[in-house]
């Protein structure tokens, strides 16, 4: 007999639970803010404050696993575990808590398990479908050409981009050309490296998954409270990108955190987030961007039922 299926996403900035029936059904869907990847790019270590965080929440979900009778699943990790020195014993003692298999997925390997959750619910459109995978430390492009996924792992993500460019408060014009010009440069790794991204320029349906665009969602909805069915697919222009970034930019972390739909610990980031999805936009010359609330967690279970 089929078992619920667990799913655990150790993010850069936050870490995830889904828990999935044998029919697909969502059973239960947590996020935690636990900033995993804080302080990762300058000492190349997670650290213990950080640590001590995710496992806690592990800790939790273990818990709810339980409740649920659980009895297979899959804990995936990203760019905060790939990029430290110390991501291996996260990965054993995450396994200890949660009792499953813990993984390391690669850049390529992470984009292709987020194109299928964000994509096995959309409506047919004869343009390619372009996901656009904004996290803590990395983003993730991945569109499906001729039939092959083509997938490329940018350095950027919200707390990367704020720690190493932009920072947390008000954002000044020296911090935006240092963000810009971080940004600017990934995207041109990217494209030399898959050159069929240059060809679809102007031509894509892009679909935006993870907590950047989720909470720009929340905000552009105005929602205190989240309301699934409000965010997931709602179309955001580009300009609302420009307006929401231009908005918070203006504002501390703590002002930002007032407004009906910012999520408590992405006050700091959101900002930096917002400049990698209006730089993507900009350079695939798409004027508006589809939310998914469906995204990697969703392509792993799928792997498991």
């Amino acid at each position: 007999m089929a078992s619920n299926v667990a799913v655990l996403d150790c993010g850069s900035n936050s870490t995830r639970l889904l828990i999935a029936a044998p029919d697909g059904a969502t059973l239960a869907r947590e996020m935690r803010i636990t900033r995993l990847s804080q302080g990762v790019d300058a000492s190349g270590n997670l650290t213990p404050p950080a640590l001590e965080r995710s496992y806690a929440v592990l800790t939790q979900y273990r818990q709810l696993m339980d409740e649920h009778h659980v009895e297979r699943g899959l804990l995936v990790a990203t760019s905060a575990v790939r990029d430290a020195a110390n991501g291996a014993e996260f990965l054993q003692r995450a396994a200890e808590i949660t009792g499953v298999e813990a993984r390391l997925l690669g850049g390529n390997e992470e984009a292709t398990f987020s194109y299928a959750g964000a994509t096995h619910d959309l409506a047919p459109d004869a343009r390619p479908t372009l996901i656009v995978d904004i996290g803590g430390g990395s983003t993730e492009l991945a569109v499906r050409v001729n039939e092959a996924l083509r997938s490329y792992s940018m350095q950027l993500g919200c707390v990367r981009v704020t720690e190493r460019a932009l920072g947390s408060g008000v954002v000044t014009a020296a911090a935006e050309s240092a963000a810009r010009e971080m940004i600017a440069g990934e995207l041109d790794r990217a494209f030399a490296a898959r050159p069929e991204f240059s060809r679809l320029v102007g031509a894509v349906r892009l679909v935006g998954v993870a907590g950047t665009v989720a909470t720009l969602a929340q905000l552009d909805a105005g929602l205190r409270l989240y309301d699934r069915g409000a965010v997931h697919h709602r179309h955001l222009s580009r300009q609302t990108v420009v307006d929401w970034r231009r908005r918070l930019g203006s504002l501390t972390p703590a002002q930002r955190l007032e407004l009906p739909g910012m999520v408590a610990g992405r006050e700091d980031v959101l900002v930096a987030g917002l400049f990698i999805l209006e730089a993507v936009m900009g350079r695939f010359g798409v004027d508006e961007l589809l939310s998914s609330e469906d995204d990697i967690m969703d392509g792993v279970a799928a792997s498991l039922l």
